[in-house]
């Protein structure tokens, strides 16, 4: 093995971002041969008149600077404006079997798919097709379909509000409400967890609110990789004097210390910003129990005659106070301090910081989300806001840092497989049809529906679903049994290559390149994770000529879907002004003059009740809910067990691998690795660097293993341990997931060390 190809742990002790983040930039510009091309389409990213970046939902800035990107945005941009072609010459020298033996990694540098392609099971090859051809062979499907609830319609969180807006529109017109959807495996819960208590299923914060906080929280997220672009507001916030208090099983470098790329002083001179104030170690799980902690920590003081609460917040807004307290106090800090791992002095400390704060913002991401008791958990986050009035006032809020650019977008334009009855009714006012009234499938519904033999037809909107959901070996077996399974795309990935009998890969115009109509150039918008609404116009040519926009793509597919439709399904393709205006229709109350308010370059917020302090709730309050107990995930009593958290490097967005490195938490050349805390690795009788097996306690029939996994020590709690997504997929069963959301908790997989029956290439530990 080579010297740049060998596997090595080595602990990275520099700040993050800065010249680390820079080098990284120039290099995946290199790599994918757009140094000049990629500069340029840097320089358009997160800009007035440019396109939204295709990675992560974080906001832009109030105040915009030349360069508005992170360096996984470049990466991003870098991956989807590459010069890589995967054309019909490469899909005639591969079979799928042979694909299927390539990494994720390798799939993703082959590059930009550009032309339509089918699978051929004689050759085991995909082979072109023309665009027609391809759309009447998906309305043959669909139209012998003995019901429409056969056909399972995913969304990507890539997928822009126009054409989200008519996929809805399409599939309900078909007659289902199967919306399986990337957010059921990682936000769900925030948007059936948070409506109960805040009468909204969205953060309540703007840009704005990160410059007027006197504390910040950020709980259960990797900001420094998921969201690079909230460290600016995070390295404001401290340079303020601002507490930012971190909990989380994981140190993650970036809120250690920071430095700005964009800064050229902390640049020019090597400086840096320490970021967290505090650093809270919780154990996989313990969330809840700290946040019980607080509260009572805070009830305490009231009962001491200290004035901690906003009691004239809550006794205008809220419902629920007494029922709360009750619970909180029948916890015993015993218990607390044993759940949570985290010393009754430091829980204490940190409510005081709470405390003592007049407008205090909780961010979070699927580390909270990803339990079997993740809404019930949001929740709780909500009720220690609404205790001190931290929801609708400046500086204040709850702020869930969500992935995919549109993905908040795409649930508020009708992509919900649990509509309401009112928006329903105004679908079929505007559009002139019936839709479907029932409940359709979450994603682990759409996959028990695919092992059953009862969904016969898989559309994907992007995204790579096979690769991203649970129990990997049983849903690719699932996925096998389909009729047709579509995958609309811009690179080559895992989920064409797990296909039924007939498949499709249909190319798109990328989020960075230029949608021309006969009416003109159109452009498409975006909602972050602030509810703010931007548009998005393309600056690239088009990769290829046989690639299409995704609206143009749902269009035909419903013109050769529903012959008798009035829909103006043509109409559409060329002007997304009319389309606009539809989704102003169906939504009046958000969108209303659609076309006119996106004419600002900045954009618009669309309204969020709880930021006036109006509660969409039944009682017209925000109320405060009660979660019995402190457990968030089912307790199973082997000291053997170990809690699995899956997660992502830093080169890699979703199931997008970029490179097989982690550098901010030294791992190169390998993604097989498990971290792991020395203490539970030396009770093992194991070596730093041993190979390893896992398996998941189950006891529904299926084993469960991945195996060849490389210990590595780190900083994690006692019990728990930390693995790469999708590698670990397999170990996650369709089964484990929150109840209310149908979101999976691959935050919590209960797993056990088995000796390992495979090899794996030796790994350099340096430091």
């Amino acid at each position: 093995m080579s010297k740049e190809k060998e596997s090595e742990f080595k602990p990275y002790h520099h700040p993050a971002g800065g010249w680390g983040a820079a080098g990284a930039t120039a290099k995946v510009l290199m790599e994918q041969s757009v140094l000049v091309k990629g500069s340029r389409g840097l320089l358009a990213m997160n800009q007035p008149g440019g396109f939204k970046c295709p990675s992560c939902a974080f906001p832009d800035p109030d105040h915009r600077k030349t360069l508005e990107f992170c360096e996984n945005g470049a990466k991003a941009l870098a991956h989807e404006a590459t010069k890589a072609r995967v054309t019909r010459e490469f899909f005639a020298q591969h079979t799928v079997t042979e694909l299927m033996e390539r990494s994720d990694y390798w799939l993703e540098m082959q590059g930009r798919l550009t032309e339509p392609m089918r699978y051929d099971a004689a050759t085991d090859k995909y082979v072109p097709i023309a665009w027609d051809d391809a759309f009447a062979l998906i309305g043959k499907h669909l139209r012998s379909l003995d019901s429409p609830h056969q056909a399972e319609f995913y969304t990507s969180g890539r997928t822009a509000n126009e054409t989200a807006f008519l996929y809805s529109i399409f599939v309900r017109e078909f007659g289902t409400n199967n919306f399986p959807d990337c957010s059921n495996m990682c936000h769900e819960p925030t948007s059936r967890g948070l409506p109960p208590a805040l009468g909204i299923g969205k953060g309540t914060i703007v840009m704005a609110d990160f410059e007027q906080a006197e504390a910040i929280f950020v709980i259960g997220q990797n900001t420094g990789t998921n969201s690079p672009r909230m460290m600016t507001n995070l390295v404001e916030a401290r340079k303020r004097g601002v507490p930012i208090i971190m909990i989380n099983p994981m140190p993650e470098r970036a809120l250690i210390r920071f430095t700005e790329p964009q800064d050229f002083l902390q640049m020019g001179t090597f400086g840096s910003t320490a970021i967290s104030s505090e650093f809270v170690h919780v154990r996989i799980g313990g969330d809840l129990a700290i946040f019980k902690g607080m509260m009572r920590a805070l009830f305490e003081a009231e009962d001491r005659g200290e004035d901690v609460l906003d009691k004239a917040f809550i006794a205008e807004h809220t419902a629920g106070l007494e029922a709360l307290r009750a619970d909180i106090m029948s916890v015993s800090w015993a218990d607390i301090t044993r759940v949570s791992g985290i010393t009754e002095e430091q829980i204490r400390h940190i409510a005081g910081i709470y405390a003592r704060s007049n407008a205090t913002i909780i961010c979070y991401g699927m580390g909270l989300t990803q339990h079997q008791e993740g809404s019930h958990l949001l929740q709780q986050v909500a009720n220690i806001l609404l205790l001190k009035g931290n929801i609708g006032k400046p500086g204040a809020g709850i702020a869930p840092i969500r992935g995919h650019s549109n993905v908040q977008g795409d649930r508020t334009v009708g992509i919900d497989e649990k509509p309401t009855q009112e928006y329903l009714d105004r679908v079929r006012d505007v559009f002139g049809f019936e839709p479907p009234r029932e409940h359709g499938h979450h994603v682990l519904e759409a996959v028990e529906a695919m092992e059953a033999g009862t969904a016969k037809v898989f559309f994907g909107m992007g995204g790579n679903f096979v690769r991203a959901i649970p129990d990997t070996e049983r849903s690719y077996a699932a996925m096998a049994k389909l009729n047709l399974t579509v995958g609309v795309a811009t690179k080559l990935n895992r989920g064409h290559l797990v296909h039924g009998k007939d498949a499709l890969i249909l190319p798109v115009v990328s989020r960075s390149e230029i949608i021309r109509t006969a009416a003109g150039e159109q452009f498409v918008t975006i909602e972050d994770a602030m509810a703010n609404v931007t548009a998005s116009r393309g600056v690239f040519e088009p990769v290829s000529p046989d690639v299409r926009p995704e609206t143009e793509i749902i269009c035909r597919m419903a013109m050769a879907t529903l012959p008798d439709s009035k829909t103006p399904w043509a109409d559409y393709i060329e002007d997304y002004t009319l389309i606009r205006d539809r989704i102003a229709a169906v939504y009046p109350a958000i969108y209303s003059d659609f076309s006119e308010k996106i004419k600002n370059p900045r954009g618009f917020h669309l309204d969020i009740p709880p930021r006036r302090r109006v509660w969409m709730t039944p009682n017209g309050k925000a109320n405060f809910l009660v979660m019995p107990g402190l457990e968030v995930n089912e307790v199973i009593d082997d000291p053997a067990m170990l809690r699995l958290a899956t997660i992502r490097s830093h080169d890699q967005y979703n199931t997008t691998i970029y490179s097989n490195n982690d550098r901010y938490r030294g791992v190169y050349n390998n993604r097989l690795v498990i971290f792991m805390n020395r203490h539970d690795r030396e009770d093992r009788g194991l070596e730093n660097g041993a190979v390893i097996g896992l398996e998941t306690y189950s006891d529904d029939g299926y084993r469960r293993h991945v195996d060849g996994l490389t210990i590595l020590d780190y900083p994690m709690p006692r019990g728990a341990i930390a693995g790469y997504y999708p590698e670990l997929n397999p170990l996650l069963p369709l089964d484990f997931f929150d109840e209310i959301s149908g979101t999976p908790a691959a935050k919590a997989i209960p797993v056990k060390v088995v000796p390992s029956v495979a090899s794996a290439p030796p790994i350099r530990i340096a430091g």
